[in-house]
């Protein structure tokens, strides 16, 4: 039952992805280029996406658990670090140069067009860099 929920879950955000263009790189440039060829209407998707999830994460932490889990699983920190805001930054950078983001790209691997699989591949090497940047540093720390 799990599986087939987190497949609804994947096939319901891949189609609104598809069909709020989201997964159109020349869309995505379009909205960042506030002086030239700008197209707000992602703004209203951004808009939509925070307000659903306002609503739902209100109705969904009012149950004691979630459906296929013992617990919910919410960050415990507040707080801004290096690591938080750097990570937000080259995803930002990463967005406005590609014109894909995670969430658009993995729909977009359907068309089979290589610079979403180019994106895909750098994407999934830059997690395997970051996580081994991530043990190299902890056994770093932890050795002094």
């Amino acid at each position: 039952m799990r599986l087939i929920a987190s497949y609804i879950s994947g096939l319901i955000f891949g189609i609104g992805i598809s069909i709020s263009g989201m997964a159109n790189p020349a869309k995505v440039l379009n909205f960042f280029d506030i002086a030239g060829t700008w197209d707000p209407s992602l703004i209203f998707v951004m808009g939509g996406a925070l307000i659903v999830t306002f609503i739902g994460y209100r109705f969904v932490l009012r149950r004691p658990a979630p459906t296929f889990e013992a617990s919910f699983k919410l960050p415990t920190r507040s707080d801004l670090d290096l690591p938080l805001i750097g990570g937000s930054a080259l995803f930002g950078i990463g967005w406005g140069i590609a014109g894909f983001c995670p969430g658009g790209a993995l729909p977009a691997l359907g068309t089979g067009r290589s610079e979403v699989i180019i994106f895909t591949v750098a994407l999934l090497a830059g997690i395997f860099a970051a996580k081994a940047l991530q043990r190299l540093s902890a056994s770093r720390a932890k050795a002094a």
